[in-house]
């Protein structure tokens, strides 16, 4: 991360950035200080609360993302005053200017006169003599620019048109180069610009899936990123053309207008009248298209920034999923030729033994299938079955219910769950994979993983990368960096709000602990298997390459059961054990005794054990500890029940109600298995009741919902279902309904003026009005 350049920018940064984050300048100082000194995020929202104000992750994390963007901004402008400066051309006005620009496109705009450029045709206007005749044409409108022209008109400029188109072309790079108009321009296309597709012809089926937006026109302003992540996904498979313009008549001539006005182009002589062309000119072959490569980089930046939010939502819910716990554990693989892969984990996750079934076409072998289930189950005394929901899931759960039906009598039946499989596939052909199971076939590798990430789904799929675990839509369509720096960070976050088992967690799991790495992580694996399990976080010291920084860090996250300190099995961090035990002393007990005890501390004020070093919030937090020490903040585990006999998306019929597992969150609305191989959609008007602006505020990834079919269209495989309770109209008519824009056509209203010379109705109009704010 770069650093700010002097106090002065240091202090305007924290400013800035304290009243997007709801938080004071002191407060993110201090975190700017802490994030320079190498603390990590989870650090510093868990450990220096004192220090920071008690500012959260979330607070953080975009203190973190905009640190880093405004001090690029701030090394901009001290670059661009340097260019200007070195050029001879840098006034007291033009350093005001640059000293107040709040972003890099206004920055830009105010560089653009004096950024070297190649050569263009004004430079060419130019050589050739060409700009008093702008000046003269300026000065003099009263005198018809041709014949100012005629003087002008050399062996390099053989006639008056090209003296005129020379004179055309100066000024038009001078009004592309005006900031103030450009900032004009660009916040009226912001507020009045739509966003337009339509079908290429001849495209129709090969687009099919893009069929909404064969006719489709909405608000610039109000496109939400899936639609405006599908339109651009549409266009660059060339099946749609896009457009990001004003409306082709009155907002057009509003546009011009705006240009005319910076002229002064209001008369009705000569002059004016040219100048006028000049500016429907510049319109036309400059500014329209400079601002929809502007408008079209605001929007993608801007769905981007929607979906990634989406998708680490997404993720955050999926890794704190419930877990169902250490529990001997039959992870199943669905297959149909491939036979179903069958994978036995105990409860610390070691694999046992592994097997391969054939229950389906073309083996037909249902009995060897069940007897192998049998015998794993009862000799691995199996308490949980895992099984994924790929294809011929719902095949494999009724083979597994028929199973149990088999098992000896007296014995409790183990319990099937139904597991997302997102990115198993990946985990079994990879790297890490290989190194974990050499010996063992990649495909029952997957079961393996699926077996796993029902047991801890945290531990497991921090080993696949994000993107790989399904988290979002369009998700291959967003900056990758941007959404692999967002992802990575909600994955620390979520490893750092549980904890880690020292002495159990796999390299990739320790990887994710703040203050850690892939290669310290690996260094603690090789170092535990060398000598065995920890007996403290102060032996992780003798881990090579491990220092005091990194232990700082590091230790509060990290947990030891049955250690030879119980605060070890804490998130009390080491560098607090002393005021720890002064509390445990205070109780007059032992230590072992008053962890997890109720009620044990009761009697006692936090503000009592207050020191220097730690303020009120760390004494709070570990009392919180003490009366409930390594607690897990996940949900308890609860699975969802598919209903018997509907196992494709033939056998929905609108109206029945069924139960299922939230698979992933949009803005849009909650895609929801119901066990037919295709996710169904809840509108955001079908989640409830009442009025649902964000969906996140009624369901998150891994919730159990009950939900009731609304249709189904079985060519283009969707399925809208409703979780309200008064019976509301289909997902697909309330889409209609709460449109933004009409799709197609022209908006109903149209401007005055329609159809009259540029010189009167809206372009007049428009032109006055834009005079009158000049």
């Amino acid at each position: 991360m770069t650093t700010a350049a002097d106090p002065q920018t240091a202090a305007r940064i924290a400013r800035t950035i304290a009243g997007e984050i709801s938080a004071t300048p002191a407060q993110v100082a201090a975190a700017v200080t802490l994030l320079d000194g190498g603390a990590t995020v989870p650090f510093v929202a868990r450990y220096r609360k004192e220090v920071t104000g008690g500012l959260d992750d979330t607070q953080l994390r975009t203190l973190s993302d905009r640190l880093a963007y405004l001090r690029e901004l701030e090394a901009r402008r001290v670059t661009i005053l340097r260019s200007i400066e070195d050029q001879g051309k840098l006034t007291d006005d033009l350093r005001r200017s640059i000293a107040g620009a709040d972003s890099k496109a206004a920055l830009e705009d105010i560089y653009l006169p004096y950024k070297p450029k190649r050569r263009t045709k004004a430079m060419i206007a130019r050589e050739n003599g060409l700009e008093p005749l702008l000046r003269a044409i300026m000065d003099t409108r009263a005198t018809a620019p041709e014949t100012l022209a005629e003087a002008y008109v050399t062996e390099a400029v053989p006639t008056v048109k090209d003296a005129l188109n020379g004179a055309r072309d100066i000024l038009t790079e001078e009004l592309s180069e005006n900031a103030d108009l450009l900032g004009r321009l660009r916040a009226f296309m912001r507020q009045e610009a739509f966003v337009s597709a339509r079908v290429i012809a001849g495209k129709e089926q090969e687009g099919a899936k893009f069929s909404d937006y064969f006719d489709h026109r909405e608000s610039w302003a109000g496109i939400p990123s899936h639609r405006a992540l599908a339109i651009l996904r549409a266009a660059k498979e060339e099946i749609v053309t896009m457009e990001i313009a004003p409306d082709p008549e009155a907002g057009q001539d509003r546009a011009i207008a705006m240009i005319a006005a910076t002229l002064e182009a209001g008369g009705e002589t000569p002059g004016d009248l040219w100048l006028r062309g000049v500016a429907k000119w510049a319109w036309r072959v400059k500014f329209s298209i400079s601002l929809y490569i502007d408008l079209l980089g605001e929007m993608r930046e801007r769905a981007h920034d929607e979906a990634i939010t989406v998708f680490s939502r997404n993720l955050k819910d999926l890794l704190l999923a419930a877990p169902a716990g250490a529990k001997a554990t039959l992870g199943l693989d669905p297959g149909i030729r491939t036979g179903v892969k069958a994978a036995v984990v105990d409860r610390t996750g070691k694999l046992l033994d592994t097997a391969t079934l054939y229950p389906f076409q073309p083996r037909l072998d249902l009995r060897g299938a069940q007897a192998t289930l049998v015998d794993l189950i009862t000799r691995h005394g199996i308490e949980l079955i895992a099984i994924g929901n790929g294809t011929a899931s719902r095949e494999t759960e009724r083979l597994v219910a028929d199973t149990l039906g088999l098992l000896p009598p007296g014995g409790k039946a183990p319990t099937k769950v139904v597991v997302s499989e997102a990115g198993a596939s990946v985990y079994s052909a990879s790297e890490l994979a290989a190194q974990e199971f050499p010996d063992l076939d990649v495909s029952l590798r997957g079961a393996v993983s699926i077996a796993r990430r029902l047991q801890d789904p945290l531990a497991e799929l921090v080993k696949i990368t994000p993107q790989s675990i399904g988290v979002g839509q369009y998700q291959h369509d967003v900056d990758q960096r941007r959404l692999s720096q967002a992802l990575e960070a909600v994955v620390e976050d979520a490893v750092n709000a549980v904890g880690v088992d020292l002495n159990m967690a796999s390299a990739p799991l320790l990887a994710q602990v703040a203050g850690l790495g892939p290669s310290l992580a690996q260094s603690i694996v090789l170092h535990r298997d060398l000598n065995g399990a920890f007996p403290s976080r102060k032996s992780l010291l003798k881990v090579a390459g491990l220092g005091p920084k990194a232990f700082e860090q590091c230790a509060g996250f990290l947990r030891i059961r049955d250690g030879e300190d119980p605060l070890d099995a804490s998130s009390v961090h080491p560098e607090a054990y002393d005021v720890a035990r002064r509390i445990v002393s205070a109780c007059g007990r032992d230590i072992r005794e008053i962890m997890g005890a109720a009620g044990a501390l009761k009697g006692l004020a936090p503000a009592d054990f207050v020191t220097g070093d730690f303020g009120l919030p760390t004494v709070r937090d570990i009392f919180s500890e003490l009366e409930k020490p390594g607690r897990d903040p996940r949900p308890e585990f609860r699975t969802a029940t598919f209903a018997e006999g509907v196992e494709d998306i033939k056998d929905l019929k609108p109206g029945m109600r069924l139960e299922g597992t939230v698979t992933n969150v949009a803005a849009f609305g909650a895609f929801v298995d119901i066990g037919v191989h295709q996710d169904g959609l809840v509108h955001v008007s079908q989640l409830a009741d009442r009025f649902v602006k964000d969906p996140h505020e009624v369901v998150k990834a891994g919730d159990v919902v009950q939900v009731r079919v609304t249709e189904v269209d079985i060519p283009r495989k969707r399925i809208g279902l409703s979780m309200r309770k008064d019976g509301g109209g289909s997902a697909r008519a309330e889409r209609q309904d709460k449109s933004p824009a009409p799709r197609g056509g022209k908006p109903k209203a149209q401007a005055p003026g329609r159809g009259k010379p540029a010189e009167t109705g809206a372009f007049g109009a428009a032109l006055l009005e834009a005079m009158k704010r000049k």
